[in-house]
């Protein structure tokens, strides 16, 4: 049995942006029609390390295509300058059921995840988005603005978070990237002076409280939540999710493990009712998206296996073209 080895470095070669959206959107839209198979994923809690290793599986019907991450979330890893998140995933042929490759998920991971932000600020933001804030410059904070800047013309761009040297770093690090990321970057001192001109806010924190104030939010804006993955992390205000558009990659998936939505329908400030619908259904033409130009819109994402396979196998078919890799013999 063959089986292609991807670097981290290969996985970066083997797609950009714009195509890690597209692979993304059909993947929502398969999963939301029921094509697709996603079995709850196995938690595995370290403790004592504040650390949790995922089993992630999916299946998708008519790409035909499937594989499993294995992504494990530390993060005391910042105190011994290691990344919170490693990752890797495993393509299988679904015909097969062969292992065809195993490739770095690490960088795959941001890049999908930015991918699904890339698609719900592409249906949910207003056209004229300019200004972009940032919360949160670790590698989802980057991944995030490539993603923005990938369907909107963005401007400007307001970076926060708490350590000061992450954010000088991020704004040189994304500075160098060129174009369509933007020159214009400002580092902000608060959270309002990041959202005071904001058509876009990207959260990407594992904060437990929110990282700004409903009051500071520009009519019209739109929101992508995507850091706040467990019941007790919250990113966002309860009062902005109640009077937001809402809507979701996974509606189960969100509402068992997301505190952005769980603490405000446990306040009974909302109910899962509220929801709008899920990204997919959108992106289908089954639902609207954005109704008005004032309206705050809200898309809350914790990530489901689907994404992982879709990119996966757009890159294992590039990286197949170009020769990158390694093919070892099991």
């Amino acid at each position: 049995m063959k089986l292609r080895v991807l670097s981290g470095d290969d996985v970066r070669r083997a797609i950009t942006m714009a195509e890690a959206i597209q692979a993304v959107k059909e993947a929502y839209i398969q999963l939301s029609a029921g094509q697709a198979i996603v079995p709850l994923r196995t938690s595995v809690p370290v403790e004592g390390r504040g650390g949790v290793t995922l089993f992630m599986p999916a299946y998708l019907a008519k790409s035909d295509a499937m594989g499993a991450k294995i992504v494990s979330v530390f993060p005391g890893n910042l105190a011994q300058g290691l990344p919170t998140i490693h990752a890797m995933v495993i393509v299988v042929n679904a015909e097969t059921g062969q292992p065809n490759a195993i490739m770095d998920g690490t960088y795959l991971t941001a890049l999908r995840t930015g991918a699904a932000s890339g698609v719900a600020t592409d249906l949910l933001a207003r056209p004229d988005a300019r200004v972009v804030a940032i919360m949160g410059a670790g590698a989802q904070g980057r991944t995030q603005l490539e993603a923005v800047c990938a369907v909107r013309p963005i401007e400007k761009v307001w970076v926060l978070d708490a350590n000061p040297e992450a954010a000088a770093l991020y704004v040189e690090d994304m500075r160098r990237r060129g174009r369509p990321i933007p020159e214009a970057f400002s580092i902000a001192a608060s959270s309002s002076e990041a959202l005071r001109d904001a058509d876009v806010i990207c959260t990407a924190t594992t904060s437990t409280r929110p990282v700004f104030a409903d009051a500071e939010l520009k009519p019209g804006a739109h929101i992508n939540g995507i850091g706040a993955y467990t019941p007790e992390m919250q990113e966002v205000p309860a009062e902005t999710v109640a009077r937001s558009r809402v809507v979701v990659d996974s509606r189960s998936a969100t509402l068992a493990e997301a505190g952005d939505l769980i603490i405000p329908i446990q306040q009974g400030m909302m109910t899962a009712d509220d929801i709008h619908g899920e990204i997919g259904e959108v992106a289908a033409g089954l639902i609207p998206g954005r109704q008005s130009a004032e309206e705050i819109t809200f898309f809350k994402s914790v990530g489901v296996a689907v994404q992982d396979v879709a990119v996966a196998g757009a890159i294992l078919r590039r990286a197949a073209e170009l020769g990158l890799g390694i093919e070892v013999e099991l």
